[in-house]
């Protein structure tokens, strides 16, 4: 896999939107069914959220799942090698966010387009690299504070 030099990658991420694939662990127990999310440092400060980030050129969309979830949970995912997204989300900078009643979150780094999935887990999530922490939670009882837009991505992705 091939990494751009940052001041490529930062022209990039100002000129054209980015394709990342969006996951959200889960799990059902006698409490019922509970979403899995990280706590992350973010540009809004400490947020829970979705897992998932960019796809790389020649990465498919389930090795790039694969990838994330190791680097940031250091554990696999249970899914089909053709899976298709659950839900299409778009996140914007504020500056770029549309004002037609578009459904979206936000990104002040970039304007990207999330292919979102739901799946599970294989093996004792361990959080690492952007992840500080990881905890799963009743779908009606999601931590604070969020990402924003991440709450309306998770309870769309399990409506």
């Amino acid at each position: 896999m091939t990494y751009l030099p940052d001041d490529v990658y930062a022209l990039i991420e100002e000129s054209v939107p980015v394709l990342c694939v969006d996951f959200v662990p889960v799990r059902t127990n006698a409490q019922g069914r509970e979403v899995g999310l990280i706590l992350r440092d973010s540009p809004f400060g400490a947020v829970w959220c979705h897992l998932g980030g960019r796809v790389m050129r020649g990465e498919t969309l389930v090795s790039a799942l694969r990838r994330h979830a190791s680097d940031t949970l250091d554990v696999d995912i249970a899914v089909d090698a053709n899976a298709q997204p659950h839900h299409v989300y778009e996140w914007f900078p504020v500056e770029l966010a549309p004002r037609d009643g578009t459904k979206h979150g936000q990104d002040p780094r970039k304007h990207s387009v999330g292919l979102s999935y739901v799946m599970e887990i294989i093996g004792e999530p361990a959080p690492r690299n952007e992840a500080t922490a990881f905890g799963y939670f009743p779908v009606d009882d999601l931590p604070e504070p969020m990402w924003p837009g991440s709450e309306a991505l998770v309870r769309h992705l399990l409506s």
